[in-house]
């Protein structure tokens, strides 16, 4: 698909003397905005009631986003890598505009399938190209500290929510002069909702649009000053040879990460969906939450934060200690934590929240360090096509992790009427799909050299 001339990768490459800490905040302007997604529970609610549904058809949409997400970003990965980030981030800017356009026609319409389509099918290829562009351009500028680039890209991902949650209750309060966020019982009619799309849609193109236009590639063999390519061979598990997207997937090593990507995901994502009722539901007592809808709201903003301070300081951390070393911290104290939560969790909101708070942290440093191991195990070489093919284990699980939490509740009662026990299958479930993730991650060793392409060098530290 050829892209016109004001978007294509000539236009794009840094000049002489470029600074390459110009490229976060171009990529945190899309981040930002598609980190939206991540804030859904707080309106949740309003659209059970609004087309008298179910917590698991509601689900539906967010699941539909998640799988489009990572399905675009698969097909779409080496078209991204080819005509460089800022038409990629022009199309994605689009794509999610209109989303929340159509979405908006069909709250305006009581048509649920507008919303699938809308927000789910047409925003989530937004969100899958918008996604993976910021992340492999920041690669290419940071190639001595992988780890802090993927984090500084996904770490305004995570942090989506932390905007979208509380701008998105003042605005529905705005539009709808009979909800009260202090008000447990307070639930936003469907119009407010469909004038929050609307207004949401025009706020996140502006904001995307910007990141698309100043947003740089390196030229052709930049490398940062002072750095040396085959440092990387001290470490583990890092190779300087080159792996296609195309042979990638022919590894063990791509679906062993695969399945470590989508367990943690499942795990973190379940939740996440259902931050706002969660909170409420844990602390009811005789039909009556102790926790108000403007609480509730907060817990949300604070998991984005511990979700994006994660993608920051664990993916960064992941650049001293190793990848594979900061999976294990995933997954395993991330399996206590599911535990701690579900048998403990409902004896005070303290304890809940900080159970809560790091799980999310390390969901979110999940997914920032994966594009690092990426690199690290298949090169720089096609890594946004790569991360791409990754995605579609978010997809699955953006399926998954709903489905599991929406089910189980679904089956223990009505929404409002939820307590602390009904949520105790789901999150020991999910303690249970982590010791999968741990296992598969313990699996991970380098790539045979006969994935490597052929032109380049065929040097790889070997390292169990």
């Amino acid at each position: 698909m050829a892209v016109p001339t004001f978007l294509s990768r000539e236009r794009t490459v840094a000049p002489e003397g470029y600074s390459r800490w110009l490229i976060p905040p171009a990529a945190l302007a899309v981040h930002l905005c598609i980190g939206q997604v991540y804030a859904t529970s707080v309106y949740k609610t309003a659209l059970v009631e609004h087309f008298d549904s179910t917590l698991t058809a509601i689900g539906v949409v967010f699941s539909i986003a998640i799988v489009m997400l990572g399905l675009s970003a698969a097909v779409f990965g080496t078209w991204v890598d080819r005509n460089g980030p800022r038409a990629a981030m022009f199309l994605s800017a689009v794509l999610w505009s209109t989303g929340f356009l159509v979405a908006a026609v069909g709250i305006g319409t009581d048509q649920l399938w507008l919303v699938y389509l809308g927000y789910g099918g047409i925003g989530g290829i937004g969100l899958g190209i918008g996604y993976i562009s910021p992340v492999s351009t920041l690669i290419k500028w940071f190639p001595d500290r992988p780890g802090l680039a993927t984090g500084m890209a996904i770490m305004g991902f995570g942090g989506g929510a932390l905007v979208a949650s509380p701008l998105s209750g003042r605005l529905m309060g705005l539009y709808d002069d009979s909800y009260d966020p202090t008000d447990p019982a307070s639930v936003p009619d469907g119009h407010a909702v469909m004038l929050l799309f609307l207004t949401l849609s025009v706020v996140y193109l502006a904001f995307m649009m910007f990141g698309a236009f100043t947003v740089r590639v390196p030229r052709e063999g930049w490398v940062p000053d002072g750095w040396d390519p085959h440092q990387v061979e001290e470490k583990a598990l890092v190779t300087t040879a080159s792996v296609s997207a195309a042979s990638s997937i022919r590894t063990p090593q791509f679906w062993l990460l695969w399945v470590v990507l989508f367990c943690n995901v499942t795990a973190g994502i379940g939740i996440l969906e259902q931050a706002a009722p969660m909170i409420q539901d844990f602390f009811r007592e005789n039909g009556t939450s102790s926790v108000t809808a403007a609480a509730a709201g907060g817990f949300v903003g604070l998991l984005s934060i511990a979700n994006m301070a994660g993608r920051f300081a664990w993916s960064s951390t992941s650049d001293v200690i190793g990848r594979r070393p900061i999976y294990l911290l995933y997954l395993g104290v991330g399996m206590v934590a599911y535990l701690l939560l579900a048998l403990f969790g409902s004896l005070s909101t303290a304890l809940f929240v900080t159970l809560a708070v790091v799980i999310l942290s390390f969901y979110g440093g999940g997914f920032a360090t994966v594009p690092a191991y990426l690199r690290d195990l298949f090169g720089t070489f096609q890594v946004g096509a790569i991360h791409g093919r990754l995605l579609t284990a978010w997809s699955a699980a953006g399926v998954a992790g709903p489905l599991i939490v929406n089910a189980f509740l679904d089956a223990q009662g009505t929404p409002g009427e939820l307590t602390a026990a009904a949520y105790r299958p789901a999150l020991l479930t999910m303690v249970g799909v982590l010791a999968v993730g741990f296992v598969a991650n313990l699996l991970v060793r380098p790539v045979d050299e006969r994935f490597h392409e052929p032109s380049t060098p065929q040097r790889e530290k070997v390292s169990a």
